[in-house]
């Protein structure tokens, strides 16, 4: 049998890759069992083969033991200071490294007799943790003035790896793999946005920049790329085991020989060397200008690069362990080599479940430090292991070439052979959903397949959805008899507002429930008909099947003739527009919303339904009217969109491609790109929510006459609070109403006001998605939140002498 030359390709392919060992990644920005405080260029690690893992420091030719004389399991490093973590997690504590002695005193920073913390990670001033069990991130942040609060991402979010830069902190979400950064400035809101939809599998931070692998094996990195740090030169995945970030490069460890190579920096090759060319590494950690690396031979820190004082050389420390000893046993991941010895018997180096086979070459026996080969009886594991695996692939690949000899040879009929194919497609289906995903994430693939389905269904629970019907079986059909008694006869009294397509009144049913009934504008226009019903035939199609807890709910329709009439939810509280804009209603009802935590709330309500709508809806919609009297609030406050007589369905075969169509909306709201080129995308409600976030943040219409020249020329609150923003005088543009940010909704409201001039860049891909922005408007409504388990007082740790 001739077998095709493609099936061998994959063939060949699924060989390689099932020989490669998964990537751990260890570096700056991370916990390790070294680190580096690169503003007083210390090197610490914590010590192997001894009866306590304490930690021990290099710095200015001195070798300093560190105390307490006690166990730790991971260290990091930052400008001027490291922290370590003891062993078990119940006790994190900070050294401050440019004091004038020759020790470091300790000052802790965290202790509980029951919360466990991992993931230790010190950038240039902060300091965060994750915790144990429930994956939810704690932050310090150190100063002149000792520690103070560096705000955390929020309760609510749960990360399974944190990392630490200048200024920010990123981490990955649990439930969906997706980067969060948080912290001050921009550069981590930046960075986030550029990893967009990436799942990733580890991060490691730098000055500026961030890299990681994602899920696929593969090495992005994201931030600013000075120095060419951003341009990774190798594009297959699996290819590393370690990274390190400085200011301006990135150095990355060999999965196959354990060897660093480096790229970016001033000139490119500063971080190249003669002198370690050969050498393999376990783990590597950097500072702003120098590397340094744990030997594979004998476990000894060798640093290198154009801040180091000297050429690449040992550090005159003890040899170092490199993991963390633990009191458990291991998995069946099994222990590192010589794990007993390395901890003196009290505890085990556990390889991580990630790595399945070897990535370096093993440690000799601490009796015998000097380098030595691998030991026979390691190698016969490792070849064990290809052996073993060698057989499955074998036995795969015939089993794969009976099923398709069987197949195209048709030795089974075709009503059989389709038989076969339908319950992979469910399994598939049945994979796709059991896999966990944050309602914030956006498939990378928008197939309407089997799959597609019920993926989509298990993520609509985060976003507040539940299932719906196309079939719109949950709405009513009312006579117009009905809802002209609910409404006392559609009288002037009960109108409370217009919509797309017509006038919208109160009304309350026979069965006491209260709702807003939209009635269109009866026209003798043939033309103006027919707009009117394609707008009621578009709103009923859409929130017939549409159910999520931030779109105003269809209760049912009436069709009579001519007359055309949709029955809402009523929203007790009106419109957003109303509130901000309406002079009467702000000074009478409106106090609750002269609060930042309250409006940015109202922000990320509405932010959730637009995110609903183009990630979530199957379809994808587009909604085209993004504006503040479209935001309803209902009796508890919570923000609704509403209005969808100018909405479009995104079709699939055309889901990413933009639509040529005539622009519609409102004068202040409308997508200039959109308006100009009649190109639509989901990025035009971007522009038009980006409208609204000005609206909340300074209380102006979208569309205002300037005060500046007595009333005589309209401005957009864009044109008017934009440039302002930009150049950093956004209290110069805050609604004076609310009065000024307090000190822990100071960050949220820059954050908001960013997200605000994100949204309405000209162009449309360099506005956010609703998914980055919704990820962004939690992290400000959490840091308007007092988070007091973060914050400690200045008598608890000092980084810095008096």
């Amino acid at each position: 049998m001739t077998i095709p030359p493609a099936f061998l390709a994959i063939t060949i392919t699924l060989i390689h890759v099932s020989l490669l060992p998964p990537t751990v990644v260890y570096g700056l920005g991370t916990a390790s069992t070294t680190a580096v405080a690169y503003g007083t260029t210390t090197v610490c690690g914590i010590v192997a083969a001894e009866p306590t893992q304490r930690i021990q420091c290099y710095q200015n030719g001195q070798i300093i033991s560190i105390q307490p004389n006690i166990s730790f399991e991971a260290i990091s490093g930052g400008g001027s200071f490291f922290c370590g973590l003891m062993s078990g997690g119940l006790s994190l504590l900070c050294w401050d490294t440019s004091s004038s002695n020759s020790s470091f005193k300790p000052k802790r920073i965290y202790n509980s007799n029951t919360v466990k913390l991992t993931d230790l990670t010190v950038g240039d001033a902060q300091v965060c943790a994750r915790e144990v069990n429930s994956g939810m991130v704690k932050c310090w942040r150190g100063s002149n003035n000792g520690i103070s609060k560096f705000q955390p991402p929020g309760e609510a979010l749960r990360f399974r790896a944190i990392t630490s830069g200048s200024g920010f902190s990123c981490g990955i979400l649990k439930l969906n793999s997706r980067v969060l950064c948080w912290g001050s400035g921009y550069l981590g809101y930046e960075i986030q946005v550029q990893f967009a939809n990436l799942s990733m599998s580890s991060l490691v931070a730098g000055e500026y920049h961030v890299c990681g692998l994602t899920t696929t094996g593969s090495l992005v990195c994201k931030g600013h790329n000075d120095s060419n740090q951003l341009n990774v030169p190798f594009s297959s995945a699996y290819q590393f085991s370690g990274l390190a970030l400085g200011a301006d490069f990135t150095c990355a460890i060999g999965v196959r020989n354990g060897m660093v190579v480096c790229w970016g920096g001033k000139n490119g090759n500063e971080f190249e060397s003669n002198a370690i060319e050969n050498i393999s590494f376990e783990s590597i950690v950097a500072g702003l200008d120098f590397v340094c690396g744990l030997t594979t031979s004998n476990l000894s820190i060798i640093c290198w690069g154009p801040g180091w004082s000297n050429l690449p050389s040992e550090i005159p420390l003890r040899r170092m362990i490199p993991g963390p000893c633990l009191q458990a046993s291991c998995s069946t991941c099994g222990t590192y080599p010589d794990s007993e010895a390395l901890c003196n018997g009290s505890g085990n180096i556990c390889k991580s479940c990630e790595i399945e086979l070897p990535v370096a070459v093993p440690v000799p026996p601490v009796a015998s430090w000097p380098a030595s080969p691998p030991t026979k009886a390691r190698n016969k594991v490792s070849l064990a292991f290809v052996v073993v695996g060698s057989v499955g692939i074998f036995a795969g690949i015939c089993t794969i070439i009976f099923c398709l000899r069987a197949a195209l040879c048709g030795f089974l009929p075709m009503n059989v052979r389709n038989s076969v194919q339908r319950p992979s497609a469910e399994a598939n289906a049945d994979n796709a959903a059991a896999m966990p995903h944050f309602g914030s994430s956006v498939p990378t693939s928008r197939s309407y397949s089997i799959k597609r389905q019920a993926s989509v269904t298990l993520r609509r629970q985060r976003s507040g959805s539940s299932i719906s019907s196309k079939n719109g079986d949950r709405t009513q059909t009312f006579s117009f008899s009905e809802l002209s008694t609910a409404t006392n006869n559609f009288s002037l009294e009960n109108k409370i507002g217009a919509g797309s397509f017509g006038s919208v009144y109160k009304g309350k049913l026979e069965d006491g429930r209260e709702v807003a009934i939209k009635r269109a504008e009866i026209s003798v226009k043939t033309k103006k008909f027919q707009e009117k019903e394609i707008a009621f035939d578009s709103e009923l199609a859409l929130l017939s099947r549409l159910h999520h807890k931030h779109l105003v709910g269809l209760v049912g329709f009436c069709e009579e003739k001519n007359e055309r009439l949709l029955v809402y939810e009523y929203m007790s509280h009106g419109a957003l527009r109303d509130h901000l804009h309406d002079e009467k209603n702000v000074e009478n009802t409106s106090s609750i919303l002269n609060s930042w935590k309250m409006r940015i709330k109202i922000a990320l309500d509405a932010a959730r339904g637009i995110e609903y709508l183009h990630n979530y809806a199957v379809p994808p919609i587009i909604h085209r009217d993004i504006k503040s009297s479209n935001i309803l609030l209902d009796a508890n406050w919570t923000a609704r969109v509403s209005d969808f007589g100018l909405s479009l369905i995104l079709e699939p075969e055309s889901e990413h491609e933009p639509m040529s169509t005539k622009a519609v909306g409102t004068v202040g709201y409308i997508d200039p790109e959109y308006y100009v080129l009649n190109v639509l995308t989901a990025k035009s409600d971007v522009y038009g929510f980006g409208v609204v976030l000005f609206e909340l943040l300074t209380g102006k219409k979208a569309v205002f006459r300037n005060d500046q020249d007595n009333g005589t020329s309209p401005m957009s609150v864009v044109e008017h609070a934009g440039p302002l923003i930009l150049e950093g005088e956004l209290q110069k543009v805050l609604d004076r109403r609310v009065g000024p940010p307090e000190m822990n909704e100071l960050e949220a409201v820059q954050v908001v006001a960013y997200i605000a001039t994100s949204c309405v860049n000209l162009e449309g891909k360099e506005r956010p998605s609703m998914s980055d922005i919704v990820t962004n408007l939690e992290r400000a409504l959490a840091l308007c939140e007092d988070h007091a388990d973060c914050s400690l007082s200045p008598t608890t740790l000092s980084f810095h002498s008096d």
